[in-house]
């Protein structure tokens, strides 16, 4: 039997689209069960809050419930790992952060590549560092530090968390950017540095806003520049790093991820809810209450971020020397 030429040409048209109208349903029923947040750290810290406070929202916002999955272990890799190898289909994602931009170049042996293997769906937010000394530190401005550094090299200490986060990243591209030899003081912790910062055991640190904020204001502590392209509205006279080493810029960040060849249906859906979760008035205090600003976005911004994130921190992990602790 002979189709007419028309009718051959409907019924081609139809089976071609045939697979675009299943990745459409499969999306609007998206999700049809439950979805996991994995967190590639211990329960507690800021990141874990941060993917509870997304699950809440995906959970009211969806229908389905999102809960967190931790999965710390080898510097955020065996969660990472987790999600690169899980199915493609939505339900299971990463609470990625700038740690996973670190490790792509800290760790040599990873079986994953952060940026090929892993399609980001949406920025989250982005955590306010600052440079801050002690009041009794002789220099009071970042030009002042710089000047006092290279006049004396060796004899600051510059104070951080511990190996590969962010103030600890931060410290090192200060140092790569301004040229100045400072010795570098890892605390395993942010409380345990800032308790030596305050007693006058060391003389400058890069930390968190939310940690030192309270003591920035009481005077207890001088910010001598927040490490953001702009100055912050809750430090409104305080300038930033770049304004006096061109081109610096640090902060933490986290987003969501999911593992490459997720229909990218799904992956929009998730674009708009996160996004719209982040426009609520209750989202937005809640993160600023961790010290975060929210990070709202396209997925192809976020892709952005990624991809210069990722060689940013390499260029100063090969500078630092860095190896995995």
């Amino acid at each position: 039997m002979k189709f007419p030429r028309r009718r051959f040409l409907h019924l081609a048209a139809g089976v071609a689209a045939l697979p675009a109208i299943s990745r459409i349903a499969s999306a609007q029923a998206y999700p049809n069960r439950l979805v996991r947040i994995v967190v590639p750290f211990p329960s507690g810290g800021q990141i874990d809050v941060i993917a509870r406070l997304m699950a809440r929202c995906l959970s009211e916002r969806l229908g389905q419930q999102f809960i967190v999955d931790n999965r710390p272990g080898a510097g955020a890799n065996i969660g990472t790992e987790a999600v690169v190898r899980a199915p493609a289909d939505g339900q299971t994602l990463l609470l990625a952060s700038a740690t996973n931009a670190v490790n792509a170049t800290l760790f040599d042996t990873l079986t994953f590549d952060f940026v090929r293997d892993l399609a980001p769906v949406a920025s989250i937010n982005r955590i306010p560092l600052v440079l801050q000394a002690h009041p009794s530190f002789v220099a009071k401005t970042v030009p002042e530090l710089i000047a006092y550094g290279k006049g004396n090299p060796g004899k600051i200490d510059m104070a951080t968390p511990t190996t590969g986060t962010g103030p600890f990243m931060a410290a090192e591209l200060f140092k790569m950017m301004s040229g100045v030899d400072l010795v570098h003081v890892p605390y395993r912790g942010e409380a345990q540095m800032l308790t030596d910062l305050l007693g006058g055991h060391v003389q400058v640190a890069f930390g968190g806003i939310s940690a030192s904020i309270a003591h920035i204001r009481a005077g207890k502590l001088r910010a001598l520049a927040v490490a953001t392209t702009e100055r912050l509205e809750a430090l409104p006279d305080v300038p930033t790093v770049g304004d006096f080493v061109p081109g610096y810029e640090a902060s933490g960040w986290s987003g969501i991820v999911a593992p490459k060849n997720t229909p990218i249906e799904i992956v929009d859906k998730l674009n708009r809810e996160i996004n719209g979760g982040l426009a609520d008035p209750k989202i937005k205090a809640s993160l600023s209450n961790l010290g975060a600003a929210v990070l709202a976005g396209s997925r192809a911004e976020f892709a952005k971020l990624i991809a210069d994130e990722t060689p940013k921190w390499g260029k100063v992990v090969r500078f630092a020397g860095l190896k995995p602790g």
